[in-house]
């Protein structure tokens, strides 16, 4: 994960580690239970929002699969004053565009106040409208589970 840039850590969790830029870009590796099948899914998501035109999602500027790294635009700082009602309007509009987000909680809202519009952002959990495909957070505990069992044998 290292880098020339200088960036600022705001998320190191079991699945991703997310920094911000200088340039304001989102940089984010993805690690721990399935970051490839995660990778690629937020990968696949973030193109189906964007060929849907979807104006409240990150872009997609750049990944390396060999690092299951991503480079994102910003859409602003973590919604810390939302209320629930808004919570369940944006992932509704969500679906508008094609994409269910299986991660629905006010944790994957962002405020952008350039745009003076919510966005919604981390799409590793995320479904097709459609067709249903993609990862739920259901398969990352199933996939957890049944890492805990092979360690026990």
């Amino acid at each position: 994960m290292s880098s020339n840039l200088i960036m600022r850590e705001v998320k190191d969790t079991q699945r991703a580690v997310v920094r911000i830029g200088y340039d304001g870009r989102v940089h984010k590796w993805y690690k721990g239970p399935l970051a490839k099948e995660r990778f690629e899914n937020e990968m696949r998501m973030l193109q189906v929002l964007e060929d849907n035109r979807c104006p409240f999602v990150p872009r997609l500027l750049s990944r390396d699969e060999s690092q299951l790294y991503i480079v994102t635009t910003n859409c602003g700082s973590l919604a810390t004053k939302i209320t629930e009602e808004k919570v369940k309007e944006l992932f509704a509009e969500l679906e508008v565009y094609g994409v269910r987000h299986e991660d629905p909680f006010a944790r994957n809202i962002t405020y952008d106040p350039q745009r003076g519009r919510f966005c919604v952002i981390d799409f590793e959990f995320a479904t097709l409208v459609e067709s249903g495909a993609g990862l739920t957070l259901k398969d990352a505990e199933d996939e957890k589970e049944r890492e805990k069992a092979e360690r026990k044998l």
